[in-house]
């Protein structure tokens, strides 16, 4: 399917991505914080066909800015500015991961820009967003033999100090952890990092947590969380729990996935983007 490439103007530079499909406008926002957006082209490509996607590489790596304060508010702001650049009033903003964390400060923040949010078994917003549970169940999945070197480079890499070397040593460690089966894994795109975005938007979006949990109950824009029954991340504790929070939200768990839930369960996502669009709630 054809894209067409955009740099939409931002504080401090631009920021790069592509639109392509046709139909209802759709923002995607990739996961993270701080990676390559080049891990969802699998997404788009389902979400294309009836939608006009847009998606866009978060600041910290080229084809964007690579400089910032890198704070969630700063993140928020970006994304109003790629809505105006495209000249689109309002959008269903679909996010992954973190992208599916930062759908939830979008909704607090620019509702005025929203037909409503889906979140992709997303970090959540009650308490800690369930990161710790994550990080000991992605560990837990590690091989007993390994671990140690994973939990290791993962200090380096949350202190921001691991080398290009070792970011690739810890996705190959990490990366099976992420799926519902190990023998059944989505093959590693290219995952740069930028860990000045990465440890900056961790830091921020932390400090941040009982502010954004204060304002789930004051969302008014319609919000779906569609999440991997067998994703590290614990649905109930992440995405569950911050659905029940948010009046009128809703909660799906889609069967035999983990945490890339369009790639072990194709359609999925987009059903769960269709239910929203339909208001079936």
């Amino acid at each position: 399917m054809e894209r067409s490439g955009f740099d939409a103007p931002t504080v401090g530079g631009s920021l790069g991505g592509f639109v392509t499909g046709s139909g209802e406008p759709v923002l995607l926002a990739h996961g993270g914080p701080g990676l390559g957006y080049g891990h969802l082209t699998s997404l788009v490509d389902e979400l294309a066909p009836g939608f006009r996607v847009a998606y866009f590489q978060q600041r910290g790596l080229p084809p964007s800015t690579t400089t910032g304060a890198f704070t969630v508010a700063e993140a928020v702001d970006d994304v109003a500015a790629v809505l105006d650049h495209l000249g689109w009033e309002k959008v269903w903003f679909v996010g992954h991961s973190w992208g599916g964390h930062l759908a939830f400060h979008v909704a607090e923040a620019i509702p005025d820009r929203l037909h409503g949010v889906l979140a992709v078994d997303p970090l959540g917003a009650i308490g800690d967003g369930a990161a710790a549970a994550f990080g000991a169940e992605m560990f837990a999945r590690v091989p007993a033999d390994r671990r140690a070197r994973a939990e290791e480079l993962d200090e380096k890499d949350m202190s921001g100090t691991a080398t290009p070397e070792e970011e690739s040593e810890t996705w190959d460690l990490m990366w099976p952890a992420y799926f519902a089966d190990a023998a059944h894994v989505m093959p590693r795109p290219d995952l740069p990092l930028s860990p000045a975005a990465h440890v900056g938007l961790w830091n921020d979006l932390n400090a941040r947590l009982p502010d954004l949990e204060a304002g789930l109950v004051s969302i008014r824009v319609p919000v779906g969380v569609v999440m991997g029954d067998r994703s590290p991340m614990p649905p109930d504790l992440a995405g569950g729990s911050t659905a029940q929070a948010i009046p009128g939200a809703w909660a799906e768990l889609v069967e035999g996935a983990g945490h890339f839930v369009w790639w072990e369960r194709p359609g999925s996502v987009r059903a769960a983007l269709l239910r929203l669009v339909d208001g079936r709630g």
